[in-house]
């Protein structure tokens, strides 16, 4: 997911270009503006915590971009190349570290595991608005 401060530095271009560089394919992509119940669901497992009304305001501020990838290894790869949640400690010459301001304010959000990639595509993405080159069964309505 490309955040709202990508959307709005235009960052959307460089992001997508190292993704497509390393390889991966985009499968799907809209841009969707995030409602607080969406929200609420997509970050379940930190809506409790203090910070997460920031982010809440953050992310519903503009549409985000949604964006399935596509390739071998991809959630781990992927979550790789973006980097750690603070990009001050996030590994130099990753996405966040790149570009990212602050722990919200981070340029870009990546499932952290492949059971977690297929529950947030089945969240953000009906079946039919993916292309066909997933496997059989990996996406359902």
């Amino acid at each position: 997911m490309l955040k709202p401060d990508c959307i709005e530095r235009r960052l959307i271009g460089t992001v997508l270009k190292r993704f497509e560089t390393a390889g991966f394919e985009i499968v799907g992509c809209k841009m969707l503006a995030l409602s607080r119940s969406l929200l609420r669901k997509h970050y379940a497992h930190i809506a409790a915590e203090p910070f997460f009304p920031e982010l809440e305001t953050f992310m519903s501020s503009r549409p985000v971009m949604i964006i399935v990838l596509q390739g071998e290894n991809a959630a781990h790869q992927i979550r790789t190349m973006v980097g750690a949640t603070c990009p001050q400690k996030a590994e130099a010459g990753t996405i966040r570290n790149n570009f990212g301001l602050d722990s919200i304010r981070n340029v870009c959000h990546a499932a952290d595991s492949l059971p977690h990639a297929i529950d947030e595509i089945h969240l953000f993405f009906r079946a039919e608005e993916i292309c066909d080159l997933l496997p059989q069964g990996t996406v359902t309505s």
